[in-house]
């Protein structure tokens, strides 16, 4: 299981790259794995500000449709399109070109809430 040491992890399985005050997010490969073939992302939250905790978007596999929950308050600058076409990329490459958002944070201080690699290794068990 891949699980890169230089991102943070939420409960809900998204990982969150953190450049200043931007952020970029995506699912691990852990969810990708049990999720099984991503068929399609949608995202229809570009240029909304939500909370920590809200959905703002959800992936469909062949078996089932997952929310995908903000791990950080801010508002979402940029969706991913070209998951648009080829969702499947999640499955082949969840931590590079299978991200789902770009983020402006609001509330740095939520930065604290979030898993390093090593507590989100002890939570799926690894």
């Amino acid at each position: 299981m891949n699980i890169p040491e230089n991102l943070l992890y939420t409960e809900d399985h998204e990982w969150i790259k953190v450049e200043g005050d931007e952020a970029t997010v995506g699912i691990t490969d852990f969810a990708q794995s049990e999720l099984g073939d991503i068929v399609y992302v949608e995202i229809e939250t570009e240029g909304d500000s939500l909370d920590k905790e809200e959905v703002f978007g959800t992936v469909e596999a062949v078996k089932t449709v997952s929310d995908l929950f903000m791990p950080l308050s801010g508002e979402v600058k940029e969706f991913n399109s070209q998951l648009e076409d080829a969702p499947e990329t999640v499955n082949s490459d969840p931590y590079g070109e299978g991200w789902m958002i770009k983020i402006t944070l609001s509330d740095p201080s939520e930065l604290e809430g979030l898993m390093n690699a090593a507590a989100y290794r002890a939570l799926i068990g690894q």
